[in-house]
């Protein structure tokens, strides 16, 4: 492992330390604070991926179906100005066809997103940041007579990843929410060749 690994590793790894701090900051926050919109929270989310790889900009393979889940934690810099902070397991990955079948690559990641949050209007946000991601599994799964490359060679992923996520959702005082979100991956999910995930997710998150 090179030094860059290493250095990227523990930089994820202290990046997820402070996240889990943050996030229990705001639930003792909780406990003393008023539930509403403006407030800080913490909250479960959950939704489901369709996913893909841009291997050269323009165009995008066939979609992965999946699901993502994981933890929230909103605070608010004014009344409507908030930042999300949110650790997500993320089923991703792409399907390629030919005449002999479908080879589907499942890459599994561990997530970390932070967007700024605006809110208009009441209950209805636009969201932007970057995103961090662990690729934590992966499987290529194909038919016998694919026949696009050699099936018979792991694609081994890149360990980290990163991009950056755009949204816009509406969330109820009540505490649930639905948004939908693009990932723009930026970095090379192979150390061959250039293909970056692409992503849309549609979510449901609900405030504890």
């Amino acid at each position: 492992m090179n030094r860059n690994k290493i250095y990227n590793m523990k930089s994820l790894y202290i990046t997820i330390i402070v996240t889990l701090t943050f996030v229990m900051h705001i639930a003792a926050q909780e406990k003393v604070a008023l539930k509403d919109t403006n407030t800080s929270n913490v909250g479960l989310k959950l939704g489901y991926n369709l996913a893909a790889v841009s291997f050269d900009e323009d165009s995008e393979t066939g979609q992965r179906h999946g699901f993502f889940a994981g933890f929230y934690g909103e605070s608010f810099l004014i009344s409507a100005v908030a930042i999300q902070v949110e650790l997500m397991y993320s089923q991703q990955g792409y399907q390629l066809k030919d005449n002999g079948g479908t080879f589907t690559q499942k890459l599994d990641y561990l997530n970390l997103p932070v967007s700024l949050k605006i809110y208009p209007a009441n209950h209805f946000y636009l969201e932007a940041g970057p995103q961090i991601g662990l690729a934590i599994s992966h499987k290529e799964e194909y038919d016998s007579n694919f026949g696009l490359f050699d099936t018979s060679r792991e694609l081994e992923p890149e360990k980290f990843d990163w991009g950056f996520n755009f949204g816009t959702g509406f969330k109820t005082e009540s505490g649930i929410s639905l948004g939908v979100r693009y990932h723009l991956g930026m970095g090379s999910i192979y150390d061959e060749g250039d293909p970056k995930n692409r992503v849309w997710q549609f979510a449901v998150g609900i405030d504890f």
